[in-house]
């Protein structure tokens, strides 16, 4: 199904059946405690780590509807991100580093289970997009009422301050290779403008270079449109764009020009939507609980357009060489030797400092 519940410090919603599928009165919480259980799922925390070293405990509950037990994801002050799932007497230990080096960054950690199967521990680095992983001893369904009081009742969890917000999936969401565009985007193509939702394998797109390049595989991803994931609204006509239109923060402009010449020696950079919101040209986009972004992978990674915006297409690395983690990416299931390879990103891509001078510079 996908995501079910989702809650910030003050406020916090669920639904068994999935957020947003049902009308508002349908959609109210029940008064008596749901039945049932997730046999697999995912608790997504968006966060960030404290750069001093402090130990923070992200999410810590106790459990009410399965028996004694409690789940706690914390950080320690050695480096690490530790969980502790126990259930009825059965207790389940994963840590990683989280190499961080005194520096504060914004992360996302999950913890996936599937009742009877390998669970895991990740955590993604977001300025880097680094993903470090643990492997989760085979672990029990969850109930559903232990989730719904996790999300809905702020009574029953302890969570660190830095916490942006925290969400509950009732299946193993993927993590890497994630797209970027909304489903209304339109993508330059040889037929002209195509919304990139309607856009289908072998289907062909226009570079932004004016080449005509054949689409490998289409993907999609529905995730929460809060925190590190909500949307960006692009205004036109800043970066070329001849209508707005509204991308994923992680989702990179190709920007270019004199001024980026001057400041990096190069003819263009990669530039993460992210760090180019400003409250004018750029802002955070408002709207439902959660946001499905597409995109489209090709043979090499390119600049397309989007809306006379050139944007980057999925870059997915060497990502065919890893089995594990292609996997647990939105590409499973395919045949890594039909995959291609992009050795390095077209351009380079601007660390977080560099990409808020140039955004200064250019609204300068």
């Amino acid at each position: 199904m996908g995501w079910i519940g989702i809650a910030n410090h003050s406020e916090g919603r669920f639904d068994a059946e999935g957020l947003g599928r049902r009308s508002a009165a349908r959609g109210a919480d029940p008064a008596t405690p749901l039945t049932g259980h997730a046999e697999a799922g995912t608790i997504l925390i968006d966060t960030y780590l404290s750069p001093d070293a402090r130990p923070q405990t992200l999410l810590s509950f106790q459990r009410a509807a399965s028996g004694d037990g409690m789940l706690a994801l914390k950080v320690v002050p050695t480096g690490g991100i530790v969980l502790i799932d126990a259930q009825a007497g059965d207790v389940r230990h994963a840590a990683l580093n989280h190499d961080l080096d005194g520096r504060s960054e914004q992360v996302r950690v999950r913890y996936s289970w599937r009742a009877g199967a390998e669970g895991s521990l990740t955590l993604k680095h977001l300025s880097s997009g680094r993903i470090r992983r643990a492997p989760v001893a085979p672990g029990h369904a969850v109930a559903l009422e232990d989730l719904r009081m996790l999300t809905r009742f702020p009574a029953h969890r302890v969570m660190d301050p830095d916490v942006s917000f925290i969400a509950v999936s009732d299946a193993v969401e993927p993590i890497g290779a994630m797209p970027g565009l909304t489903a209304a985007t339109p993508i330059a193509t040889p037929r002209g403008p195509v919304p990139v939702a309607r856009l289908r394998r072998g289907d062909t797109v226009l570079t932004a270079e004016g080449e005509v390049v054949p689409i490998l595989r289409m993907i999609s991803q529905t995730v929460p449109a809060r925190g590190s994931l909500r949307p960006v609204r692009l205004r036109a006509p800043f970066f070329g764009l001849q209508r707005d239109i509204v991308i994923g923060p992680h989702q990179r402009l190709v920007i270019g020009g004199s001024q980026v010449e001057y400041m990096f020696g190069t003819e263009a950079v990669l530039v993460p939507a992210r760090h180019l919101v400003n409250g004018s040209s750029a802002y955070h986009a408002k709207g439902p609980d959660l946001v499905t972004y597409h995109h489209m992978l090709l043979p090499e990674h390119q600049a397309i357009v989007a809306a006379g915006c050139p944007v980057e297409s999925l870059y997915i690395g060497r990502l065919r060489r890893n089995r594990a983690a292609l996997e647990a990416s939105p590409l499973a299931g395919l045949d890594a030797s039909r995959l291609p390879e992009h050795a390095r990103p077209i351009w380079p891509v601007l660390k977080p400092f560099e990409a808020r001078t140039l955004a200064m510079q250019r609204a300068a």
